[in-house]
């Protein structure tokens, strides 16, 4: 009962800060992206302040949100802030806020080259000599620094010595990017589309657009009573894949409620990262790969932590339409760079059926 009543304050507080401050909902990369080319005009002081308090308030709260989302746009108008008090050209401006955009991302996955990449294909999308090294050092300072807090072990720390597949074992690498392909489209179908179904339940229950995420709350409370396992962005998630046993059953009705659970979360406006998210559920889809395949002596049980790896990164890529980023990104959260040919190859199979799906 204290949970609920808590998460329900949460939720007002949260509805109040973005009615203070609408900048602040979803994830921020959009916002960063609209303001590197003169789209917005964020008040960098309300939003670092707003999008602190409501982003740690909505990943605290349980919902399928991660902090990536937040660090990104903190960092970006951290940058804006520093150049306003510079007194900084137009070009210096957008340099700073690129940058500050790294730097969160570096901060939140111990990922710097990830964090550089990020700028080049979402944010920033020209390969400026003066943008990607003011991007590199601002990248590799936070993750210094990141690292100083909370140590050097990877954010998702994989068992040591993983075999690696054999050459004549790669088919399957080409179906598995097929599936994640197919599967990053209808993800991306539903998360265009459920900001429709709150505003159709908003318009019959005469409710607010900035009050939907009390709706997000109220409506985790049952996954929170019987499945408190698999609350939060999905980091423990993902290392319980390679932890423990779990069967297809198990680990089908997991992606299941936390894919209707990330659009429930992201559609609600919530000021919360979707990176995360998107992570966990590719993580999970690999490890449904990787359970067939041993059901069919296809590989072997320590094999199995390479289809958490590539779920991760084909799913990302597809969906993000940045593979270059997802594969260093999961490359650096997971601590091997080993697998880079199979990431390669499972998330440009899924990158390309995503494109012929347009």
């Amino acid at each position: 009962c204290i949970w609920i009543i808590c998460v329900l304050i949460i939720g007002f507080i949260i509805s109040k800060l973005l009615k203070y401050e609408s900048y602040i909902s979803g994830s921020g990369i959009p916002q960063v992206e609209a303001e590197m080319i003169d789209q917005i005009d964020e008040k960098w002081y309300k939003v670092i302040l707003a999008k602190m308090v409501a982003g740690t308030l909505s990943i605290v709260g349980g919902l399928s949100l991660g902090r990536e989302g937040p660090s990104i746009q903190l960092g970006a108008v951290s940058g804006k802030g520093i150049a306003k008090w510079l007194k900084s050209s137009p070009v210096e401006e957008r340099s700073l806020i690129a940058s500050g955009a790294a730097a969160g991302l570096a901060a939140a996955f111990n990922a710097p080259i990830a964090g550089l990449l990020f700028v080049i294909e979402e944010v920033y999308h020209h390969f400026s000599r003066f943008f990607w090294v003011s991007t590199l050092a601002a990248s590799l300072v936070a993750n210094f620094v990141s690292l100083l807090i909370f140590g050097l072990t990877p954010v998702l720390d994989m068992p040591d010595n993983i075999p690696l597949m054999t050459l004549d074992q790669y088919w399957i690498y080409l179906l598995m990017g097929v599936f994640l392909g197919l599967s990053g489209f209808l993800y991306e179908k539903a998360v265009l589309n459920v900001g429709r179904v709150y505003d159709w339940v908003g318009q019959k229950i005469h409710l607010d657009k900035a009050y939907y995420p009390i709706l997000a709350f109220i409506l985790i409370i049952p996954v929170g009573i019987f499945l408190p396992q698999i609350l939060g962005g999905g980091n423990q998630v993902v290392l319980s894949l390679t932890e423990q046993d779990f069967s297809f059953q198990i680990l089908l009705a997991y992606f299941l409620i936390r894919f209707v659970w990330s659009m429930i979360s992201y559609g609600s406006g919530l000021p919360g990262g979707i990176f995360l998210p998107i992570l966990a559920l590719g993580s999970l889809l690999g490890a449904l790969v990787g359970v067939i395949c041993m059901n069919f002596g296809l590989v072997s049980q320590e094999q199995f932590p390479i289809f958490v790896i590539l779920g991760m990164s084909g799913y990302f890529g597809a969906i993000s339409k940045a593979p270059l980023t997802a594969m260093i990104l999961v490359t650096e959260m997971v601590g091997d760079i080993r697998n880079l040919m199979p990431l390669g190859l499972v998330t440009l199979v899924a990158y390309i059926v995503m494109d012929l799906l347009k």
